[in-house]
This record gives structure tokens, sequence and C-alpha cells, in this order.
């Protein structure tokens, strides 16, 4: 079982996509996957899908010859982890200012207020919100 609170470098971001892409799947699967955009050897492949599964965010399991990788975690439980981290690192915990600033940062259109609205509506009711697709 997984941490509950865990954090993903950059590089395990890119082995977790390539991961939720394709499990399960091989080390030679995934760097052969991420070897255009990073240059990666299967060696630093293998040696960080080694660590995620001591780190508990992969797991691993042989067939044969073969070791199967599997994410241990969801992609929105990575989402939510790498968010709550945020809030807590950059607005001390304090909600309000995070999302007022992503307000700020991005020029919503119309469906995208209608929809925030809406999970807010949701919210408010006690509504279980839909999980977002990615």
């Amino acid at each position: 079982m997984p941490k509950t609170k865990f954090e993903l470098t950059p590089s395990e971001w890119n082995i977790m996509k390539a991961v939720w892409k394709g499990e399960p799947c091989t080390a030679p699967d995934i760097q052969q996957k991420l070897s255009r955009s990073t240059g990666w050897t299967y060696s630093t492949v293998r040696t960080l899908m080694d660590r995620m599964v001591i780190k508990g965010t992969l797991t691993a399991s042989k067939s044969g010859k073969l070791t199967l990788f599997r994410a241990a975690i969801s992609r929105a439980q990575a989402q939510r982890s790498e968010l709550l981290y945020a809030l807590k690192q950059a607005f001390n915990g304090a909600l309000t200012p995070m999302v007022q600033c992503l307000l700020e940062t991005e020029e919503l259109s119309p469906e995208q207020l209608a929809e925030l609205e809406s999970l807010l509506r949701a919210k408010r009711k006690g509504t279980k919100l839909r999980e977002s697709p990615d």
C-alpha cells in the first residue's frame, strides 16, 4: 500500500504517465516510450523504476524473466498529493489565495467558469464530485 503522502519528482512524473498509459509494462517499454523526449538509457529508467517501487508509487512482479511494473497510485492520487503539497508550501495551507492566484493567472472561458460554479454548488449540497479524466 503506498504512503498517503508522497512527492513525485519531474522524472518520476514522466515514468508514471508512461506507466498509466500502458500497464503492465517493463522498463524497456518505458525507456522506449521516453527515449525521444528524455534521452534516458535503460539503466537510468530501471534505476528510477526500482526506486519508485521502494517509494511505493510502483509495484513490480516477475513474469518469467520479465519484471512487470504497475502503478501503485492513481493519477488522481498523484495530482491530489501534488496539489496539497503546493497548497501547504506556497500558500501556507490557505485555499482562497491559491484559487485566486489560479483564477488571475489563467484566462477562463465561460464554459470553464460554469463548470467551476457547478463544482462549488455540488460541494455545497454535499454531492460527490466526479473525478477529472486527466
